[in-house]
Parts: C-alpha cells; structure tokens; sequence
C-alpha cells in the first residue's frame, strides 16, 4: 500500500514504531527500517549493520530471554560487554552553567507554568544586581583559562528587570575576561516586554534568546494569556519583530509546550521556521503547577505521530539541501551521531545549576524554591554532601524501571523534576521518538552521506 498523505504516513509509522520500540532486552534492541535492521546496543550506545541471518539468531534469543546467551552471541560478534557506565555516580563536578531567576514574577498568567506564574510560589521579587555578581563570582572564579561556561536569564519574565540582566551581563564579559574564560549568553522570555534596546543588547552579546510561543494565533491564547485574561500572541508578534530582524550574532528560537489544546505542531513549525527563527522545539507539557493540562497517555501517542510528521518534513528538506531547524530532530540527529551514553538526563545538579532571586542554589531553575532541589547558595558555594547524594540517587541505575531498557543510556532517565513529582509516564513516547530518529539517522545517512547537524 502507497501512503501519499503526510499524516497519514506519520500514523501509520507511529503505530509500528510504539510496538517495535517496546523494551525486550536491556542489552540489545532492533531498530527496523525500509532496507534493513540496525542492531542498538545500549552499553555505549552503539549501532551495527547487521545481515538478516545474524538478526534471525538474536531474534530468537530476545524471545528466549537469554540475556546470558545474548552477551555471548554479541561477544562472538566482537561487541564487548565491558560496561561503559558503571555504578559510580559523578563526584564533586565542577559548575560550568548556571541560570539566574532574575525575576520572580511575570506579567502573564499562564495556569500551567511550572513557576506558578513566576513567583515559584512565594512573593515577587528580582534579583538584585549584588546577588547577581555573587553568582557569576561563583561560576568564573574556579575556572581555568579556556574553559567555556554559560549565564542563562530566567524568570518569571525577566524582562521586568532589565537594568539587572544588562548589568550583570557587562560584569559578566569584563570577570570572564580577567580569567581568559569563555562565557555564553542565553534569555528565555515571554516576548511580551521585548524592546528594540533589548534586541540591539542581545546582539551585542551574542545571545542565544528562546520566546515561548505556544503555537499559532488561535492555539496559543488559549494557553498564554496575560493576566486580565486576553490572549498574548498578537502582542508578542509585534514586540518580537526586533529580535528576528537583528539576529546574526544573537540566535532567535521558539519553544512551544505542547498540551492537549495545540497539537498542530507540523504548521507551527513550517510557519515559526517561515518566520525566520533560529530554531523550533516542542517540549510536551508532563508537570503543571496546577496539575492541569498534563499529557495523558493518549495525547502522548498523538504527540508522537505528530512529531513523526515535523521529523519527516525534517528529511524532505534535508533531501532537497534545504535547511529546515527542527530543534528536536537537530539534537536527536547529534546525540546519536556521538554514540552519547549517560548516566543522568542532563546536567541538573552536576555542572547545572538555578539560583533564585534570594541567591539559593537549586539543582535547576525547575526547582528553585524546592527543598527537594536544594544545593546550597551563591555566597556559600555548592553544598557537596547535598550534590553528591543527588547525584547518587539520580542516576540512571539507581532509576526503576530504567534498567530493562534500552534507551537509558540516550534518555538517562528523564527530566528529574518531573520524574519526582509525575514517575515516568512519557516513556512509551521518548523511546518511540528515539526509535524514530535513530531510523532516520540511517535513511539520511544513506540518502545524504555528507550531510551532517
């Protein structure tokens, strides 16, 4: 049968792929496309071409629940069950990013946000520009000439306190110069409060600024609305229009989470990318502040058809040598292209930290104000004893059902705070969306060998 209909090829595949991407074996697992099979083998996250009589033998073992004959089989293959990641959790990481809560308010009043409209549950409050100094003191002064770190600007909105974000920016380039050190600049905003010296100053520095924009017109105010109650996407369009005009230096992407109410996710990104945006995500939202709005199983499945769509508009373009910035794909596309195994989802707690307004140290922005996330304070440091044990119970090995899976190594678990609070009900769709990717790395490998993310 000829499946001419994008969506409908998008469903059809995303059927296949969520019963062919459940977990068998911890140690080895299928990735079946057009041509042939690739055989994935957790331990380092590694890929073979195999022939039809060698997947016909491990086959028949993943039916057995051999896992004892299935190391051997991969032994005589010369795959080695030398494990790549051990027990051992990460000791004492030294901190190269941090994220600052420069605002702790918002001027909208989106009922989903995991910030609570910005305040994280206490009063509003900014950050002052000593608290500010502190932090960056605390993320330059350990490190060593040509090391590369990273100052994020979050809120809230924290456009509502500019004067602080270009302050502790320029203090920032003048302590990272003394230190021959690397510093990068991002912001996520809102877009509501965006100014042309806002776009003019980010370009200056280079920043990397993501506006959240849940989707188009109609999708997006249902979802982002300010706090009177009427829709923000006009408003944000308008007050946008700098950034994306003025971006060489500075890189412009959207970031749109994705409930139940704005799954038209290929059209958003045609026209997002139409509009002349760095890059596009979607994150699916899976903890509210609220509880309300959170991805049900179903939507999860509707999600991963609906990026089966967005990635195989990725390919067409790459086909026809266009560039088409699909950030997830992007990512994905990179992340198995190093063999990228690891014990934790990402860098919370290890090198990654938030700091709140008041100067706490969290293990990210996500648990700023959360005892469970706590890490010490800017003038203080990075409480070892409450890093290392973080460290410890978060990693991979220590997660269940992680261990039987076969994407652990490329999902390290999923993101900790909604691990904590949710358990681990997106993990049908991460292993469904890697599955998906890690065929599409082969097609556009074969089709496009010199292409590369």
């Amino acid at each position: 049968m000829i499946i001419e209909d994008k969506q409908t090829l998008a469903q059809a595949m995303a059927q296949i792929i969520a019963a062919d991407s459940k977990p068998i074996s911890p140690n080895a697992h299928f990735i079946r496309g057009a041509k042939s099979s690739q055989l994935f083998i957790p331990n380092g996250s590694r890929l073979f071409s195999i022939n039809q009589t060698i997947e016909d033998s491990i086959q028949s073992l993943l039916e057995l629940n051999d896992e004892q004959a299935i190391t051997y089989r991969l032994a005589a293959m010369g795959i080695s069950p030398t494990p790549y990641i051990d027990d051992v959790p990460l000791q004492d990481p030294p901190m190269h990013a941090l994220s600052l809560a420069i605002a702790q308010k918002c001027n909208m009043g989106c009922t989903y946000c995991y910030a609570q409209q910005g305040d994280f549950g206490g009063p509003s409050k900014k950050m002052t520009i000593d608290t500010a100094k502190s932090a960056i003191d605390l993320l330059i002064d350990q490190r060593k000439p040509r090391e590369r770190v990273q100052l994020t600007f979050l809120g809230g909105e924290p456009l509502m306190n500019r004067d602080d974000i270009q302050q502790a920016t320029i203090y920032a380039v003048n302590k990272a110069k003394t230190k021959d050190v690397d510093i990068q600049f991002s912001i996520t905003t809102n877009g509501t409060l965006v100014r042309e010296e806002d776009a003019i100053f980010f370009e200056k520095y280079g920043f990397a600024v993501t506006v959240s924009l849940d989707g188009l017109k109609t999708d997006h105010d249902k979802l982002r609305l300010m706090k009177n109650g009427t829709g923000s996407y006009d408003k944000i369009m308008k007050k946008i229009e700098p950034l994306l005009r003025l971006q060489k230096k500075m890189q412009v992407s959207a970031r749109v989470t994705v409930t139940s109410q704005n799954m038209n996710l290929g059209d958003t990104l045609d026209t997002f990318i139409e509009m002349g945006f760095h890059s596009v995500g979607f994150s699916p939202l899976l903890k509210s502040s609220d509880g309300e709005k959170e991805m049900s199983k179903e939507n999860l499945e509707n999600l991963l058809t609906g990026m089966i769509d967005c990635g195989l508009r990725f390919e067409r373009a790459v086909l026809q040598g266009k560039r088409y910035p699909f950030l997830n794909m992007i990512n994905a596309l990179k992340e198995i292209d190093k063999e990228t195994h690891r014990p934790y989802p990402c860098g919370a707690g290890a090198g990654y930290f938030g700091v709140s307004a008041d100067g706490e140290l969290s293990a990210c922005h996500r648990f700023v104000n959360e005892p469970k996330g706590k890490m010490g304070t800017v003038e203080g440091g990075v409480d070892p004893v409450l890093q290392n044990t973080w460290l410890k119970e978060r990693h991979v090995h220590n997660q269940s059902p992680c261990g039987q899976c076969w994407a652990r190594y490329l999902c390290g678990g999923g993101c900790h705070h909604e691990v904590i609070d949710r358990g681990r009900t997106a993990c049908d769709y991460i292993r469904g969306w890697l599955y998906f990717t890690i065929q599409s790395y082969e097609r556009i490998n074969r089709l496009v060998p010199d292409w590369n993310a």
